[in-house]
Formats: structure tokens, sequence, C-alpha cells
């Protein structure tokens, strides 16, 4: 039945503590922030949307929610500022030429690197991975980097 060989048991293997909180990897949640849409948590695809608050949507996911207009629609609260399509700005965003994409990891025998990004910065050549910060411009929605836009001062888009 136990315990009769002897052994005397510690506190520490009676007593339960309080569970730890298991932490978030933050690398993890950044990449994720770029790589999917924050509405609808697909991966990504052209055309892709930007609200004023920096969240990246999929344009058919954004065109879905706002004519949604059932009773029974759950309010998301990624995407309950957005009240019509004037308020998302559609990015102009460049391809990194080093991104292999998702057409060689087919059989998942791949290994993915998460860090590698698929688009980037047109100025600077950072890759938009979660690690630098980016910026859009609202009136044409051209994405550059932060550092691109400090180093170049200009009030006008680069393109």
């Amino acid at each position: 039945m136990g315990c009769d060989g002897g052994t005397i048991p510690k506190r520490h293997e009676l007593v339960k503590g309080p569970r730890k909180v298991e932490k978030v990897d933050k690398n993890a949640e950044l990449v994720a922030r770029w790589t999917y849409c924050a509405l609808s948590q697909e991966k990504l695809r052209r055309p892709i949307v930007a609200c004023e608050l920096g969240r990246l949507y999929n344009k058919d996911a954004i065109i879905e929610f706002l004519l949604d207009k059932s009773a029974d629609k759950t309010p998301m609260e990624a995407a309950s500022h957005i009240k019509s399509i004037k308020h998302v700005t559609e990015l102009n965003l460049a391809d990194n030429p080093a991104w292999s994409g998702d057409k060689e990891s087919i059989k998942g025998d791949k290994y993915d690197d998460i860090q590698s990004a698929h688009f980037i910065c047109p100025v600077v050549g950072l890759e938009m991975n979660g690690r630098h910060r980016f910026c859009f411009l609202r009136n044409c929605g051209c994405v550059f980097s932060e550092r691109a836009l400090k180093e170049i001062k200009s009030e006008v888009c680069h393109k």
C-alpha cells in the first residue's frame, strides 16, 4: 500500500503549493502579431489592412465583420473600434526576397525559422518580424521601420 518500507515522507512531498503561472513567450507572441490576422486568426495574405491601433487584418475578414449585421454576432474586442472600412488603411508592403514562404514546408519536415518575415522595410531592409517597430502612413499606406523614419526626416512618402 505504500509507506510501509520505512520511508518517512517530507513536508514538501505531502503539501502541494500554489501552481506557478505559465509565462507567455513574448517572442512568439510578437511573431504571431505580424503573421496572423487579429480578427480571424488566419495567416495574413494580401490585401492587408491596419487600424489606427496598429493591428493587422486581412481585408476580407474586416469586410465580413462589417457586413455581419446579425443580432447574435459576438463582439470582437480586436475590431470593436472599427465601424467602417474608412477606419482602416490598406498597406503597401515590400516583399522580403530572402523569405522562402510556405512552399518549402509542405511535408512538415523542414525547420521553419519564425524570425524570417514575409515583408521588409524598403528603406533600411529590416524584417517585419516583431523585433523592430514599424509605422505606416495613413494617406498612402506605405510601411517603413521607425529607424528609417528617424533617419530620413521628410514629411513626404519615401516612395
